[in-house]
């Protein structure tokens, strides 16, 4: 990147640049006119300086108001001649037009300069982006990804605030501090030279005394940069935190940085101060010279008043410009500090070939072999991790390295997939030098995948997907309003120097996953979900997941369907008791109170659990059903119960669980509630008492809870509040639930409820597992698994994908390698952490699907490697020995003592 920042800015943006500076120019002229404007309205008009030997004074009367010493007043045109009043008001409004033209003129230059600046931003923050993806991977052990994504959202910031500035800014205020200066001298030499002096001071002495806020500045921003490092840091080791308990310590520690951060900006914001006050007195005391000496000479008869209001008119925007010109000064000097350190951060050595991420380069490669010509590599630290390494691996072959810890087995395969670059020696592919391929031949022909896998806080399928998309295949097609806001989006993103790909286009590489359309490309991850063994997570996603029946109504159907044979099979006498349907005409025992009344799906927080007890809806509801009274009497009777059943339980008791609606911190609250209710009666309780009381009925299930206080006339009320809950329901709060149907797809509820349509009952022995294999039969006899597949690959994986499991992480990564069949595979301990007979499994169902590839096995458990074709034993960093597993597998063999050591 161009290290000097202004070099930065004139080579990407000048044309804008030189336009807005023509408008800078031309507002000038503007801001001239009307400086002079207030003399002649005064001098001439007012006082009647125009009509002293005629009745008419030239309006329009255009002269160069050069000094004596430069030939005097040019002329250069006559006017028109008015009398006094129509004079006065023409010159009125002529101020008035000059002085709306520039403002008009200011807001168009700061507007322009707005746009280049943020322009520019979005072309440096990309600029910086881009880099990182060229950073050498083992840069990243260095920095934190903190400190990097703050380097390029916030600390940049202010360089996109002041490239619109950098050469707009001086050019502007310079001009009107000249012209405003120039103008003084015009009026009085005298004058014009105090001004020139103060200026001087100011300009002398104001920068001098804001280099120490640099150096604070400067501090500032590394202090905050290794704060929101640490904090990440935190973050990221909540679990240790947690399980050490050092979550003081770690208090103790930001609360030491933020103590320097507060102190560096104290020590800025005084110095900040000082310098204004300074500043502020030094402008302001030309104004009291100007009145003093002006004043002086206006009373001597030696100046006149419209001269003497003109000049203090013209230094009143004077002491502005002046002001900012040298904030922007300081402020040129922060950025380029920011700057600099943005440069120094953002070029480490080592980085990629921006040529080895062309969009268009190369993408293919015959299959050859791999070869690996005396390579040494030396860490970081100085450590030889991998000495004098040579070996050939064959096309298709398939190749196991084993070895203790710190064998050098890992590094090798992070040399072989480019990982790292070896500190001698060469890795080659065929006749290439692997570090000269391109990534659009390695990140398609080569897949690597080491002991843990990232995954992207997006659903599952994207991140399955990830390694198809390389390249836009087929652009978005956009029509009408859409068309011309990507037109504008095109437009703006080139004039940023950002790379117009579209990523809204198909990105997927269907050529590359062997694949014709996206129906092969769906057969074919479900082919690999059964290869690694996590096809049946992904339908259990599925039935915890949700369709929206607008945008799936041929799939919400076929779940409807599914729902009705269900009902079928449900209804077999030894299965007839798991299950209570959704049936709008009856009380559900096996739901709660406040889910029978609602008999349906909260969308929003309007009708969440916790906020029924306030909800006015449901509250009208509960008068209009005449239910009020009797909720309060069945809520004494549960709290009663409660604190009978609770008094001398400890909080961690299982009673706490099982009736959850009451928990141990609310326990002392109802014991004075009931104990005062024996005593005065429910007539005497107050509007929060019965409160309360209503809400500790909303979460009863009376087949769970089993109290018996639910009976049939009870049960008929509670169906009448369900009728008027619905009927009378506000059309505000019409979005905020999904009412159960027995003949419409509930978009609110998971796929399992849907097609369940009721609630397991409690108290069955395996009802869940019965009823689960139930909903299996009947997915599976309707040709539905696929489709269940599907909604479960939409499910969100979280930040890092840490909504699935370790193991689930793993599989989900082995699918996106073994997608885009490679012809070279690198597994890194990626399945070390499963149990041998998982590992098994896994590594048959591997080896069949890419039989035709490489494969480099990195492993612990020696015993893996006896049905390769090629075992390769690592120790200190050296191949220790290579062959056939049968050859190797020999008394006093390296091999044979791994085999019989414990894993790792």
């Amino acid at each position: 990147m161009e290290p000097n920042l202004f070099k930065y800015i004139w080579r990407h943006s000048k044309r804008d640049q030189r336009v807005i500076l023509v408008i800078v120019v031309v507002s000038l002229l503007v801001y001239f006119v009307s400086l002079d404007l207030p003399k002649r309205i005064i001098n001439d008009a007012i006082q009647g300086g125009a009509f002293k030997d005629s009745t008419t004074a030239s309006f329009l009367k255009l002269e160069l108001p050069l000094p004596e010493f430069l030939g005097g007043r040019i002329s250069l045109f006559d006017g028109i001649p008015l009398p006094q009043v129509e004079y006065l008001f023409a010159l009125c409004f002529s101020y008035l037009f000059f002085v709306v033209l520039n403002g008009w003129m200011k807001q168009l230059v700061n507007t322009e300069k707005g746009r280049l600046g943020e322009r520019m931003l979005r072309r440096l923050r990309f600029e910086l982006f881009d880099r990182v993806l060229q950073f050498p991977l083992l840069h990243f052990r260095k920095v934190k990804q903190a400190e990097i994504a703050t380097m390029i959202k916030d600390e940049v910031e202010p360089l996109g605030g002041f490239i619109g500035d950098a050469f707009i800014t001086p050019a502007y205020l310079g001009g009107m501090a000249v012209t405003a200066l120039f103008f003084v001298f015009m009026q009085n030499l005298y004058m014009g030279l105090i001004t020139i002096s103060m200026l001087l001071v100011q300009f002398i002495l104001i920068p001098r005394l804001r280099v120490k806020i640099l150096q604070l500045g400067k501090q500032r921003q590394i202090t905050a940069r290794q704060l929101a490092g640490r904090i990440a840091e935190s973050v990221d080791g909540a679990i240790e935190i947690h399980a050490n308990d050092t979550s003081n310590y770690e208090r103790a520690d930001i609360s030491n940085r933020l103590g320097k951060i507060f102190q560096i900006r104290f020590d800025l914001y005084k110095r900040k101060f000082l310098v204004k006050y300074i500043n502020n007195m030094l402008a302001q005391t030309t104004p009291f010279l100007y009145f003093v000496i002006g004043g002086y000479f206006a009373l001597k008869g030696q100046f006149d008043v419209g001269t003497l209001f003109a000049a203090i008119n013209a230094y009143k925007d004077l002491p502005s410009p002046i002001k900012e010109l040298i904030d922007w000064d300081q402020q040129r000097q922060d950025v380029q500090i920011k700057y600099d350190q943005v440069i120094e951060q953002f070029t480490p050595p080592g980085m990629l070939e921006p040529d080895l991420q062309r969009l268009d380069g190369e993408n293919s490669i015959d299959p050859a072999p791999l070869t690996i010509e005396r390579v040494t590599y030396i860490d970081e630290s100085g450590a030889p991790l991998v000495e004098d390494v040579s070996l050939d691996l064959a096309p298709t072959e398939h190749v196991a390295f084993v070895g203790a810890n710190n064998s050098g087995k890992e590094a090798l395969a992070g040399l072989m997939a480019r990982l790292v670059r070896p500190t001698s020696g060469k890795v080659r592919y065929g006749a290439r030098d692997l570090g000269e391929l391109p990534e659009s031949v390695t990140g398609r022909r080569f897949a690597y995948l080491g002991d843990e896998t990232y995954l992207l806080p997006v659903s599952l399928e994207d991140n399955l997907l990830y390694g198809l998309k390389h390249r836009p295949v087929r652009e978005a097609v956009y029509e009408g309003a859409q068309l011309i806001a990507h037109e504008r989006r095109l437009y703006e993103t080139k004039r940023a120097g950002n790379p117009t790909l579209d990523i809204h286009a198909d990105w997927i590489d269907y050529e590359g996953a062997g694949v014709a359309d996206r129906a092969e490309l769906e057969a074919r991850l479900r082919e690999l979900l059964v290869t690694v063994e996590f096809e049946e997570d992904v339908y259990q996603f599925g039935l915890r997941g949700r369709v929206d029946p607008k945008s799936h109504v041929g799939l919400a159907e076929e779940f409807l369907k599914a729902r009705a044979a269900v009902r079928m099979r449900l209804a077999e006498p030894q299965l007839a008791a798991l299950v209570e349907p959704f049936d709008p005409a009856r009380y559900n025992r096996n739901m709660t109170v406040a889910e029978n009344v609602l008999f349906g799906t909260a969308l929003d927080a309007v009708f969440a659990p916790e906020a029924l007890a306030t909800n006015a809806h449901l509250s009208g509801v509960l008068s209009a059903a005449q239910i009020t009274g009797d909720l309060i009497a069945l809520g004494q009777q549960i709290a009663t119960t409660m604190v009978e059943l609770f008094a001398d339980l400890p909080a961690g008791h299982p009673f706490f669980e099982q009736f959850s609606f009451i928990s141990a911190e609310d326990l002392p609250l109802f014991q004075q509630l009931t104990t005062r209710l024996q005593r005065t009666g429910l007539e005497a309780a107050t509007a929060e008492d019965k409160r309360r009381l209503i809400a500790l009925t909303f979460p009863y299930i009376e087949a769970r809870h089993r109290l018996g206080l639910i009976d049939t006339a009870l049960e008929d009320k509670l169906l009448k509040a369900r009728s008027l809950f619905r009927d009378l329901l506000p059309k505000d709060q019409a979005a905020s639930i999904e009412f159960y149907d027995p003949d419409r797809y509930n978009a609110a509820a998971t796929v399992q409820d849907n097609i369940l349509f009721g609630r397991l009952v409690y108290g069955q022995a395996q009802a869940a597992q019965k009823v689960g294999a139930v909903l299996s039969e009947v997915i599976d006899s309707l040709a539905l698994r696929p489709q269940v597949i599907a909604v479960g690959l939409t499910f969100n994986v979280g930040a890092a994908g840490k909504k699935l499991s370790f193991a689930q992480r793993q599989k989900a990564g082995l699918i996106r390698a073994l997608l885009k069949r490679p012809q070279l595979v690198i597994l890194n301990n990626t399945i070390s952490a499963f149990d041998e007979a998982s590992q098994r499994r896994l590594l048959a169902g591997i080896r069949q699907n890419i039989k035709d590839a490489t494969l480099v096995f990195v492993t612990h458990t020696a015993a893996l490697a006896r049905n390769f074709d090629r075992v390769v034993v690592m120790l200190n960093g050296r191949i220790a020995e290579a062959g056939k597993p049968a050859d190797l597998d020999r008394p006093n063999s390296k091999f044979q003592a791994l085999l019989g050591a414990p894993e790792g």
